[in-house]
């Protein structure tokens, strides 16, 4: 292999702290292992960058802001560190030198968690030294944080997992002095702790031999300056919600209660009390969107398929009525979610109510005419067609259907069954029957006078009367003249 060597791990003891850098557009990494002890392990972070540029800056916990993001000859970087972490071993500004062959005039700097210091801004991070790498043994540290005069200091720790070994311990003021507000060792769930001075001194102390007990990963601890009263400080309002407090002025015992605006639901506590260390008895809440329905209850006389028992956004509801049952209604129910407000169902709920208490009743037969398919009950949609017997025409709707209502109801009247003349006549003389015109006996005595029909097929004898006046009884009574052929009257 002719490939130039850049690094050699028998050669040199470490990698030079600003890099190696390629010759060309490729480099080969080689990594053999023999069965001695294990050790630790490696990593390798590598860029390629354009010819004639300078490559792009890394820092770890930290951050960085370029004047040209092409990173040409005389671009300018600057360098920033993460809270709670400091720069060393580099400045913080960089620039790309050199036309013929860019680079950067000094290497990036590395931003540590330092091992103690002295903090006066008006709030920060306090992190365990290396943080986020473990600690080292015999670490022994000291900070001091010193906010406005007339103020106090709110100390957070949100994260604590140290070795048995080891101590962390919180000091009300400038001192180390009796005063402790806190000693944790071993894994602590978070404190929330106050100083009652404007000052606070926080000591941290490794084990040198932490192996016998194991290593912790270390802690976070935020601060902030608050106001040196006798109340609590002010809560934030909290987002699509809005707060209501108990008290003008934050005393102990204060209550501020927190809701949330429609289509939200609030998570965490709503109600958040004053102690009497004067802290707050839990952290605020916040609120979150609403992304389900409400149950929408079950229907009495069903059954019900639902797709998701969470009843998220999407999820659908099938109803279906038991047997002798009619749904009213939409069958299937959908969650959706609005703009604003809760989401909702596509409809509401249906009802099962008995095919009987819904059924049109049979509306009867007209008369000369029939039905198809009779029934005694017709569910609503359900039709009924009628017809007229030969020789009869008939006037209004064929078929009409049940239409749903309360009470359901016919779309129509019963159809008429109306002598078809032309028809009548034809028939009459296929048949051998007269059709007569005169005045004829009804009843007890009384004439029928207009014209008239008789009417004789097979073995039956219809007689109608299309405009019938009731006459006068007549002194004689009037006798139909016989019947020609082999037909009878009804």
């Amino acid at each position: 292999n002719t490939s130039a060597l850049l690094y050699d791990s028998l050669r040199t003891e470490s990698v030079p702290f600003e890099g190696l850098l390629s010759e060309g557009s490729s480099i080969r990494i080689e990594f053999t292992s023999d069965q001695g002890q294990a050790a630790s392990a490696f990593n390798i972070r590598f860029e390629a960058f354009e010819k004639g540029h300078c490559y792009e800056p890394y820092i770890q916990n930290g951050n960085f802001t370029t004047s040209d993001p092409t990173y040409n000859i005389g671009t300018i970087v600057e360098f920033t560190c993460d809270p709670g972490h400091s720069l060393e071993q580099g400045p913080a500004v960089i620039e790309c030198v050199n036309v013929r062959d860019p680079y950067w005039n000094d290497t990036e700097p590395l931003c540590r968690a330092m091992c103690g210091g002295e903090l006066s801004a008006v709030a920060g991070v306090v992190l365990s030294p290396n943080w986020p790498e473990p600690y080292a043994e015999g670490e022994d540290c000291v900070w001091k944080i010193h906010v406005g005069e007339e103020k106090r200091i709110f100390l957070d720790i949100q994260f604590l997992n140290l070795s048995n070994s080891d101590i962390l311990t919180i000091y009300d003021g400038d001192e180390v002095v009796p005063h402790v507000l806190g000693q944790y060792f071993g894994h602590s769930s978070p404190q929330k702790l106050y100083s009652s001075t404007p000052d606070l001194t926080i000591q941290f102390h490794s084990d040198p031999a932490g192996l016998i007990f194991g290593k912790g990963q270390g802690f976070i601890m935020n601060y902030i300056e608050v106001s040196r009263n006798d109340s609590c400080s002010d809560l934030p309002e909290i987002q699509n919600g809005w707060k209501t407090t108990s008290h003008t002025e934050l005393v102990r015992g204060a209550r501020i209660t927190y809701q949330c605006d429609p289509g939200y639901d609030i998570v965490g506590s709503d109600t958040l009390t004053c102690q009497w260390d004067l802290s707050w008895s839990s952290d605020p809440p916040f609120c979150e969107k609403i992304m389900y329905c409400t149950d929408p209850g079950e229907v009495e006389h069903s059954t019900r398929l639902i797709s998701d028992p969470v009843l998220l956004v999407g999820t659908t509801i099938q109803y279906t009525c038991s047997p002798g049952f009619v749904l009213e209604g939409s069958s299937l129910l959908t969650c959706y979610s609005r703009e604003t407000g809760t989401p909702i169902w596509t409809s509401r709920l249906p009802h099962c109510v008995s095919e009987e208490s819904l059924a049109c009743d049979n509306p009867g037969l007209p008369e000369n005419g029939y039905q198809i398919l009779y029934k005694r009950l017709y569910l609503p949609g359900e039709s009924l067609t009628f017809m007229c017997y030969e020789g009869f025409e008939l006037m209004g709707e064929v078929t009409i259907r049940c239409i749903l209502g309360q009470p359901s109801h016919w779309s129509g009247p019963l159809p008429i069954c109306k002598v078809n003349q032309d028809s009548f006549e034809h028939a009459s003389s296929r048949s051998g029957s007269r059709v007569l015109t005169g005045r004829w006996e009804h009843g007890a005595g009384h004439l029928h006078s207009g014209p008239s029909h008789l009417l004789a097929t097979g073995r039956s004898l219809h007689l109608r009367h299309e405009v019938p006046t009731i006459l006068q009884p007549p002194p004689t009574p009037h006798v139909l003249p016989p019947l020609q052929s082999d037909h009878r009257g009804d």
